[in-house]
């Protein structure tokens, strides 16, 4: 089975293992972007390497977070990169699956880098396949389970490609959630959106619509710079 790449950060490192899950810009931009003022507690669903709850530790330096995943390989890798990190303390590793694992207490945020393939080939490796194909996890089902897990006033966070989150949120909206904050990704101002970062909350609010590009002239654009500054080596 082929290694993931490793990837370092200005304060932590990620060992990529066999998850089958290299850091992407899709989790940088949601780990950066994700509101957790007056919050507690978070659940990373899906954590594959950590990446996600590891962005939150260093950002926030009294969340106490839990991080659940199905795959052996993506465990394995998380499990090191989180006792290798300067927020071990905070950090406890679940492996299963999220539909069934009993958590005893709900959350005031909870963050995923969810699952998006519906049909087509699946990918060769098979820890990259579980973590990319809702065969294994259905966004009906995810959003039932957070609406379980996460407290009356908490915030869940995603990101989708456009055309699936823009379905993502019909199906939100059916199961009663409110969109509270939407940012649609372009790769640069030419080309069409191509990402959404999602957050869903319990209770009616107003939609804060945002939007950010993340080249501009050749580089990379000062809004995303701003964004993930205190995380890329180079900026």
């Amino acid at each position: 089975m082929k290694k993931t790449k490793d990837f370092d950060f200005k304060q932590f490192s990620i060992y990529g293992g066999l998850s089958g899950m290299p850091v992407s810009t899709d989790g940088i931009l949601l780990g950066a972007w994700s509101n957790l003022e007056n919050s507690a507690s978070l659940l990373d669903i899906g954590t594959g390497t950590g990446l996600l709850s590891l962005m939150c530790a260093q950002r926030h330096l009294s969340l106490t977070i839990k991080a659940i995943d199905i795959d052996d390989n993506a465990i394995e890798a998380a499990s090191i990169n989180f006792t290798r990190s300067p927020w071990s303390q905070r950090l406890t590793l679940h492996q299963g699956d999220v539909l069934t694992h009993k958590f005893p207490e709900q959350f005031d945020r909870i963050i995923c880098n969810p699952p998006y393939f519906n049909t087509g080939e699946q990918a060769s490796n098979i820890s990259r396949a579980t973590a990319r194909h809702t065969d294994t996890l259905t966004h009906q089902a995810l959003l039932a389970r957070c609406q379980q897990l996460l407290t009356n006033q908490g915030k869940a966070n995603f990101v989708l490609p456009k055309v699936e989150g823009d379905l993502f949120i019909r199906l939100a909206a059916e199961q009663g959630w409110h969109i509270s904050r939407r940012c649609q990704i372009k790769p640069t101002e030419r080309k069409e959106v191509t990402r959404l970062l999602i957050e869903l909350t319990k209770t009616p609010t107003t939609t804060i619509e945002e939007s950010l590009t993340i080249h501009r002239d050749g580089g990379y654009s000062n809004a995303f710079i701003e964004l993930t500054k205190d995380f890329y080596l180079k900026m």
